[in-house]
């Protein structure tokens, strides 16, 4: 199967760009040539002699939005010129507006818009205005985008959820879960106490107390700190390490309005994240909005008890073995009361994180990466069986391939 996946990373280290580049492997592994329209691609891909990497330069461009645009034209010219020559093209939402196969949707801008948390109606300045433009014309882009699309993939049930209340069929949806990394996102042996007392001496954090954690964007109101700050009011024997980018964020100011000072660590940005995870007791992320969080499910791969809300998408993983999943974000009596149930009881907190394990093994990178290049697949050959029942005057005509460059 000759395959095109078009998005604007394929690399670790970025959410979506991690989804492609697990794909792309997998798709490699059995034998399959790709071809990928992206302004990055991982090094080792980019040797792989089954890869035709097209690079679409867009980093020069000023801001998001002109080069999302830029992008979008040069990978739609491409796909016009060399369709006939792909069997299956595999897109990520609105990025370009050419017919694909597949559209893998990873965030849904026209619930986004509808959010009330969304930046533009707490930015009342030229920065929200951005942000409505850009948010408005992907919700618009967006659903020309999916009605091309032979089959939508949701990244979560709410993602399907929203697909279906912007006109999107049901029956045109798949949902496949992101992966994760069990290796790296692995549990730490609770059981050595002294091995815990190192590693948060090593981070830094505090020892000799039961440990929680929240790790987001902290500059707006969207991750929901707000809310986690005011519950930890009324669980005093909690203390909570908050991983994210300090400057300009509002939240260590609330902190010291609240007396949670000598509570609440602001660690700032962290690349060591699976680290912090396996030196902290559980993981509290009750999002207001959120399409599919692969910090939730690390923090299940680390083996932590997950608090988090039925806003957060991902959270269908969450059971009541594992996590504590909240109808309203925003109730803050609802989310320290399960706070307290999980602090007061360490052998629950065991239980639910050897729980909290068992459903991260059912979603690795490797069982993502196969569900769809399965689908790829079963779709590759019902197209073939189709056109093997046409007569030769009505089978599409193959023309010869052309490798130019989008530039």
């Amino acid at each position: 199967m000759k395959l095109c996946i078009v998005t604007h990373k394929i690399k670790k280290g970025d959410g979506q760009g991690r989804v492609n580049y697990e794909v792309a492997n997998e798709a490699i592994r059995r034998g399959h040539q790709l071809t990928l329209l992206a302004s990055e691609v991982a090094p080792e891909l980019e040797a792989n002699s089954q890869v035709n990497w097209i690079p679409i330069p867009v980093k020069d461009y000023p801001t998001e939005f002109v080069r999302n645009f830029v992008f979008a034209q040069k990978s739609t010219d491409w796909l016009r010129k060399h369709r006939s020559e792909i069997d299956l093209v595999k897109v990520n939402g609105a990025i370009n507006l050419a017919a694909a196969d597949v559209n893998a949707v990873h965030f849904v801008h026209s619930s986004w818009l509808r959010s009330p948390v969304h930046i533009s109606r707490n930015r009342r300045d030229l920065y929200g205005l951005y942000q409505w433009l850009f948010t408005a014309f992907n919700a618009r882009w967006e659903k020309q985008a999916f009605q091309k699309a032979q089959v939508v993939v949701a990244v979560s049930e709410k993602v399907a959820h929203e697909l279906v209340n912007i006109g999107v069929p049901r029956s045109r949806i798949r949902v496949i879960i992101n992966g994760v990394d069990l290796d790296e996102f692995a549990p730490s042996e609770k059981s050595d106490a002294c091995g815990g007392l190192r590693l948060r001496q090593k981070l830094g954090l505090p020892e000799n107390v039961t440990l929680a954690l929240f790790a987001g964007d902290i500059r707006t109101p969207r991750k929901n700190l707000d809310t986690v700050l005011h519950a930890l009011v009324k669980v005093p024997d909690l203390h909570l390490v908050v991983v994210g980018h300090t400057q300009n964020s509002p939240f260590p100011q609330l902190a010291a309005s609240l007396g949670l000072n000598e509570r609440v660590h602001f660690v700032g940005f962290r690349r060591d994240i699976p680290q912090i995870m396996q030196a902290v007791d559980l993981f509290v992320f009750p999002s207001r909005y959120e399409a599919c969080s692969l910090v939730l499910l690390e923090a299940l791969s680390s083996g932590l008890p997950v608090i988090t809300a039925t806003a957060t998408g991902g959270g269908e993983l969450v059971t009541p073995e594992c996590g504590i999943v909240l109808s309203d974000s925003d109730d803050i009596d609802a989310l320290a009361l399960a706070l307290l149930t999980l602090v007061s009881s360490p052998t629950l907190i065991q239980q639910m994180g050897k729980a909290a394990r068992s459903v991260a093994e059912q979603h690795s990178w490797t069982s993502m990466a196969q569900t769809y290049v399965d689908l790829f697949e079963e779709l590759s050959n019902a197209e073939h069986r189709s056109d093997t029942n046409l007569s030769p005057s009505t089978r599409p005509i193959t023309l010869p391939f052309s490798a130019t460059e989008a530039n």
